[in-house]
């Protein structure tokens, strides 16, 4: 009689007592070097963080969030939040397997932040989103307390002065008219909405000096992959699209700005396709303060490659286009520091570079939303893991 090892002894019970869910799985298929788990959904999986030491949390739509806390041997169905049936949980932030926050991206109210204390048992609606007309695109947080949700542009007061005008307030008192002081009139424009929390998202306010100014017409940022947004402690870069064209707004550390996030942002020009509603930035990435990348292009035309990919040295002062660019559009982009690459997914594939985003090369023709390296999320529950990646040319 063959004795079974304790491992194999535990694999097979935990098939069992899971109705062999993860039979179809048995010959670990692939798509290029992705392997692929069982995320025990068929939704469309949009967030995903690797919080370390083999805990993942991933969200999508209609409410749902997963976690593992054994690098994908089994992944955990979580408690659905309250009123959460009908959102899209476009981005997810952890720091262990009990604390998370999860971001709903919709209009108005339908953009929210949930909060879970105890592993997802339970759920806390802690901030909703008080613009009818504002729809948020990225969260991101550069420590355990503090972190920024960026929403696409809305109407608020003004920053830089306003106008007098030639009526005048009653004064008290008998001074003549000329003596009257002119009535001091605040001029509105739209900008970015800007949230920020110093709790761990536990509460959060907006940033009203963010200097984000643009026309909510012509401009917008992407909640693909809730990757739009890079925030660290002194920095940050905030990519958008739209009819006005690419850009990045480039934040540096400053000690005269209104903001709460204590960033004087600037906005850059990025060779990236634009020109449409549905094209521009989708995603930025740094491995460092200098070296970054960004990803795009038109999702309507996910098989175009021409202006998906950039590269920057000089921490986004200047961006300059690939070379031979990913094989389509891109929604999300990360550096594998163990490989020393640049890794870019999308919804006809992924792409490596190894030369700082110079030149990709094609991995393979799957369907993917995010990243969190080595974890990929995409549409009908697809969770994969990166495996071995081709050798190096």
């Amino acid at each position: 009689m063959k004795i079974l090892s304790l491992a194999k002894c535990c694999a097979i019970f935990a098939l069992l007592a899971t109705g062999c869910r993860f039979a179809g799985y048995a010959q670990e298929p692939h798509s290029g070097p992705w392997v692929y788990q069982d995320g025990l959904t068929k939704e469309n999986l949009r967030g995903i963080v690797n919080v370390g030491g083999g805990i993942v949390w991933a969200s999508g739509a209609h409410g749902i969030v997963r976690r593992t806390e054994d690098a994908g041997y089994m992944w955990q169905s979580c408690s659905m939040p309250a009123g959460a049936e009908d959102l899209d949980f476009r981005g997810i932030q952890a720091w262990d397997e009990n604390n998370a926050v999860v971001m709903s991206s919709g209009p108005g109210d339908q953009s929210r932040i949930y909060r879970t204390t105890d592993g997802c048992q339970t759920w806390k609606v802690v901030f909703t989103n008080p613009d009818k007309d504002g729809f948020w695109d990225a969260m991101a947080f550069w420590d355990k307390q503090h972190g920024e949700i960026i929403g696409d542009p809305v109407t608020r007061p003004q920053l830089e002065g306003g106008v007098v005008t030639a009526s005048y307030p009653d004064s008290p008192g008998n001074y003549p008219q000329d003596k009257r002081a002119p009535l001091l009139e605040k001029k509105t424009e739209t900008r970015f909405a800007v949230f920020v929390t110093s709790d761990g998202g536990a509460t959060w306010k907006e940033d009203q000096g963010a200097f984000f100014q643009s026309d909510p017409h012509r401009s917008g940022a992407f909640a693909a992959s809730n990757s739009s947004l890079v925030r660290r402690e002194q920095s940050g870069w905030f990519g958008i699209g739209g009819l006005d064209g690419s850009f990045i707004y480039r934040g540096v550390d400053a000690t005269d700005v209104m903001s709460f996030d204590g960033l004087f942002w600037e906005k850059k020009p990025v060779p990236i396709s634009g020109g449409t509603e549905s094209a521009g930035v989708f995603s930025v990435s740094f491995a460092d303060g200098q070296h970054g990348i960004a990803v795009g292009g038109d999702y309507k035309k996910p098989s175009a490659t021409a202006g998906t990919a950039a590269w920057t040295a000089d921490g986004g002062m200047t961006w300059t286009a690939a070379v031979r660019p990913p094989h389509g559009y891109r929604s999300s982009v990360a550096w594998d520091a163990a490989a020393k690459a640049w890794i870019a997914v999308g919804t006809n594939g992924s792409d490596i570079s190894y030369d700082d985003g110079r030149t990709w090369v094609r991995l393979d023709d799957g369907n993917w939303n995010a990243l969190s390296l080595p974890w990929v999320v995409g549409p009908d529950g697809r969770v994969a893991r990166l495996g071995n990646l081709p050798r190096r040319k």
